[in-house]
């Protein structure tokens, strides 16, 4: 079988299958560019013939028939191919001519654009002037929408231009558009004035106010559609009025009330200033509640912003007080206003506010940590008044001990001054005003009056000691020294009993221990110029014993007796505990006196008979001593006296070979009495040989003993004088 001729290879036919069947007219009806295309005729015909050709060859063959789809399929594709390239190749040579033209096309859109609306650009400046006549005459809505309208259309301008990528052609608009910012700032002031004005509009003129927030909301509209929609931004967008006004009359609040003039620091102009602020921020929230609200949208919150913005702005305007130097009375009207008249019903919960105002959501107009500086700043005043108080009430207590007459007495007779009362008043009434504010307060001014106190109280006994220095010096002054004694002691109970109430809380009314020992220290001094009073009235009398005359039966201890009883009516202007204590404080130093005069080694029993005189004299002075201390209240078990009597036991024993074991039951009794006191007593005996003194000694040596608890010493007080050596000469023997 032959290969059969493709029709791009095979000689040319005189008709091809599209062209079959037509007429001459016909062909050259198609081909009318033959004339002026003498080769695409030749080109036509010799196409015709080869696909003449090879359809014959196709019809003579009918083997071949069945690929005539096939064929003609392949041809369509090619024919598409071909006129592709044409109109490529076309396009090309077109595009080349066409580009210059295509950019004179556009230039020509462009200015045929500009040139649309030149009309109304040269009438901007025409209404610019209109509408700043408008804003002049408080038109608002009226300019307002002028200026909307010359600013929708240079944003449109501005729009089209910057789609075709004309910068220089914006600048141009720009430039005939100047004027808009002026306008913006005209009516942004106004605007701004009557926000700044709004407290007072809303009741005289609130049609100005609400004109003024339609206009801001009409410009928040557009400022949302534009950042939503538009490709564009204009100048000046986004304007954000909406967020100025909130600030606008924020700003109006906290420069209205809290800007003010330097605030008085002391205590009544602070006071005046906190009084203002309460009824100014009250009657204007009432305003803000019932005629603001009404005249702005519900989206506004304007009640909650205006109350946040004055709490805000009283937390700050606290702050900035707080760091001037406040007395005590500025610190606690601080205080005072921030926890308790913010929240009352005189102020943020007024009747009228709620309950529409909250501001328990807002936080504490002070923070914990600024309010415990406050409550330490305040403590200090508080201290620094105390202090000075105390010390003036110091300087007039001491100035009336020297007094020409006795102190005042109670309804009882005991002595007693105003001192105790003038203190314990001052410090529970600072006590009492801090627990106003809260009992932080009051614990810390609680505490600080304790210290105080016990602070005073040292200063109290120094004062003691200086009075009883200048008294040793001349005891004619003061005059009635011992009453003003007594009246310190009376004092000092009172005040003991008195400090348990200053607590707040009665379930913890238990006095510190630091305390206690500052009013026991005062106590004890007191007491000890009182028995050093006594011991000088003593002294001449023990200084007489012993001795023969007093041996023989001198009526020295009914002397003492006298000046004891002297005292102790004088003790009995004291009350009960501490006229207790006097009265065994007394016992023990008459005592211990007497038997210090017996240890003076100033006498010894020449013989046994002297030695019973000495027992009976031990008896009964003794025995005279205790019925005047029972008479006087002081019961025998609690006398120590007794050792007088143990004592006595020593010198009347008979057999000195039995000293040993009594000295054992005599230190068993009185532990304190030491070596020195029993070797004294055994040479007032007068017979004691030195065998048995060592045999006494090594069995004190073998019995040490210890004070038990609660023994009331009265041996270790005792010196005992060290024996005088007898004289010798230097290379000689003793005598």
């Amino acid at each position: 079988m032959e290969e059969q001729e493709s029709p791009a290879l095979a000689p040319a036919a005189p008709h091809s299958p599209d062209t079959m069947g037509m007429s001459a007219e016909d062909e050259r009806a198609a081909s009318p560019r033959d004339e002026e295309w003498p080769e695409a005729e030749k080109a036509e015909k010799l196409a015709r013939g080869a696909a003449l050709k090879w359809a014959s060859g196709v019809f003579y063959r009918p083997e071949k028939l069945e690929g005539l789809g096939h064929y003609r399929s392949r041809e369509t594709q090619r024919n598409s191919s071909i006129q592709s390239r044409l109109k490529s190749t076309v396009q090309s040579y077109l595009e080349g001519g066409l580009q210059q033209m295509r950019a004179l096309v556009e230039k020509h859109v462009q200015l045929a654009s500009v040139v649309q609306v030149l009309p109304q650009i040269f009438s901007v400046q025409e209404v610019f002037s209109h509408t700043l006549q408008l804003l002049h005459g408080q038109r608002l809505l009226e300019a307002h929408a002028e200026l909307m309208m010359v600013e929708h259309l240079r944003d449109d301008i501005l729009s089209q231009l910057h789609l075709r990528g004309l910068s220089s052609a914006q600048t141009t608009v720009l430039s005939y558009f100047s004027g808009l910012q002026q306008l913006n700032e005209t009516l942004a002031k106004q605007l701004w004035d009557i926000v700044g004005s709004s407290l007072r509009l809303v009741r005289e003129d609130p049609a100005l106010f609400v004109t003024a927030v339609r206009i801001i909301e009409r410009e928040e509209k557009i400022d949302d559609t534009l950042l939503l929609e538009a490709t564009f931004l204009p100048p000046g967008r986004p304007k954000g009025w909406r967020q100025k006004f909130y600030h606008v009359l924020q700003d109006t609040i906290t420069g209205a009330r809290f800007r003010a003039a330097h605030v008085d620091a002391e205590g009544p102009g602070l006071a005046r200033h906190l009084a203002a602020l309460q009824k100014d921020i009250v009657s204007e929230l009432r305003v803000v509640k019932d005629l603001m609200v009404q005249c702005v949208p519900a989206h506004y919150n304007i009640l909650s912003v205006c109350t946040t913005t004055y709490h805000q702005a009283l937390t700050s305007h606290l702050q900035e007080i707080l760091r001037e130097d406040l007395d005590k009375q500025g610190l606690f009207l601080l205080l005072e206003w921030a926890l308790h008249v913010y929240h009352s019903p005189e102020m943020m919960g007024h009747p009228d506010l709620l309950p529409e105002v909250d501001v328990s959501a807002l936080g504490p107009l002070m923070s914990p940590e600024l309010v415990d500086q406050t409550e330490r700043r305040y403590v200090v005043k508080v201290k620094a008044s105390v202090l000075e108080w105390m010390q003036r009430t110091l300087e007039v207590e001491f100035k009336e001990w020297f007094r020409e007459e006795e102190p005042e007495t109670d309804h009882q007779g005991f002595f007693q001054s105003a001192l105790p009362v003038i203190v314990m008043q001052m410090l529970n009434e600072n006590i009492q005003v801090a627990s106003l504010i809260n009992d932080s307060l009051q614990q810390k001014v609680y505490n600080m009056a304790l210290e105080e106190l016990e602070a005073f109280l040292g200063r109290l006994r120094e004062a003691l000691v200086q009075c009883g220095k200048e008294h040793q010096q001349d005891r004619a002054v003061p005059k009635y020294y011992v009453s003003y004694l007594l009246a310190m002691l009376n004092n000092n109970l009172a005040l003991s009993n008195s400090v348990s109430s200053l607590h707040p809380d009665t379930a913890h009314r238990e006095v510190p221990a630091s305390l206690r020992a500052a009013l026991d220290r005062m106590q004890k001094k007191a007491c000890q110029l009182l028995l050093e009073e006594l011991l000088l009235d003593l002294q001449p009398l023990c200084l007489q014993l012993p001795s023969r005359k007093w041996l023989s039966g001198s009526q020295l201890v009914g002397s003492m007796c006298e000046v004891i009883d002297k005292y102790a009516k004088h003790f009995s202007r004291v009350r009960k505990p501490v006229f207790t204590l006097l009265l065994m404080e007394t016992e023990l130093l008459v005592a211990s006196q007497y038997l210090r005069a017996l240890m003076q080694r100033k006498m010894v029993c020449k013989s046994e008979e002297e030695r019973g005189q000495l027992c009976d004299r031990l008896l009964q002075d003794t025995t005279q001593l205790r019925e005047l201390f029972c008479g006087l209240g002081l019961d025998q078990s609690q006398q120590s006296l007794e050792a007088v009597f143990a004592l006595r036991e020593l010198i009347c024993l008979k057999d000195p070979a039995l000293l040993s074991l009594e000295v054992l039951g005599f230190i068993t009794k009185y532990p304190d009495a030491s070596d020195e006191h029993i070797s004294t007593l055994l040479d007032l005996r007068g017979d004691v040989s030195k065998e048995v003194r060592h045999v006494v000694l090594e069995m004190m040596a073998q019995h040490p003993q210890v004070l038990p608890e609660g023994y009331r010493p009265i041996f270790s007080t005792i010196l005992v004088p060290v024996p005088e050596l007898p004289f010798c000469l230097r290379k000689g023997k003793c005598a």
